[in-house]
């Protein structure tokens, strides 16, 4: 009968830290395994990360935009403004707006200025360089001088009558905008500005790009 009860109950493991061990090995296992799971999350979040930055990277910075070359303002010297005649001295600020993060470097140009198709006066662009998001100014001088041909223009003749005469404003420009000091895109670009000289304001007014 006490051999049966003996019998009954399992005998205990040799060794008492077995059960722990085991428990140990697996908590270790586990572990490993998070942490592995954490290295990967991070490198993929990591990478996401970069493929995004470099997508926006590519779309801002490194996207090259046309500059804007126009007329900014004049004012106006009245030196001989009577019908059929016309003479005046106009002092302009012409601007080339470089919207990229690198410089625009851009050859010389005319700028030539027109009542209707007949050109009344020009004037010269340097060769320059506009740094990245500004505006390079220039100041010139143009003799604003109807030819012969206006004298018996009677439509010419009522709008110096009146003290206002539309002129427009064309020329091109052509030049490169360098990115990251290496990266090298042509850009040329066109002026087609139309305005109006208040003759007796000695203003421009109505600058449109």
């Amino acid at each position: 009968m006490a051999a049966e009860q003996k019998a009954e109950y399992p005998l205990a493991p040799a060794n008492g830290f077995a059960r722990s061990d085991e428990e140990a090995i697996t908590s270790e296992a586990e572990e490993l395994r998070l942490k592995k799971r954490k290295r990967l999350t991070f490198f993929i979040v990591f990478t996401v990360s970069q493929i995004v930055m470099g997508i926006v990277f590519g779309l801002t910075i490194m996207k090259v935009k046309a500059p804007k070359f126009r007329v900014l303002s004049a004012t106006f010297e009245t030196i001989n403004v009577t019908s059929p005649s016309f003479n005046m001295k106009m002092y302009a600020e012409i601007g080339v707006k470089n919207p990229n993060f690198g410089p625009y470097k851009f050859h010389n140009t005319t700028v030539d200025f027109y009542y209707g198709e007949t050109l009344f006066g020009s004037a010269g662009i340097p060769v320059s360089k506009a740094s990245l998001k500004t505006t390079k100014k220039f100041n010139v001088t143009v003799d604003l001088i109807a030819p012969t041909s206006l004298a018996s223009n009677t439509v010419f003749a009522n709008e110096v009558s009146l003290g206002l005469l539309p002129l427009r404003s064309q020329s091109n420009l052509s030049g490169k905008v360098t990115l990251m000091l290496i990266m090298k895109k042509k850009k040329s670009i066109q002026m087609n500005c139309t305005m109006i000289v208040n003759i007796k304001a000695k203003q421009l007014q109505d600058v449109n790009c």
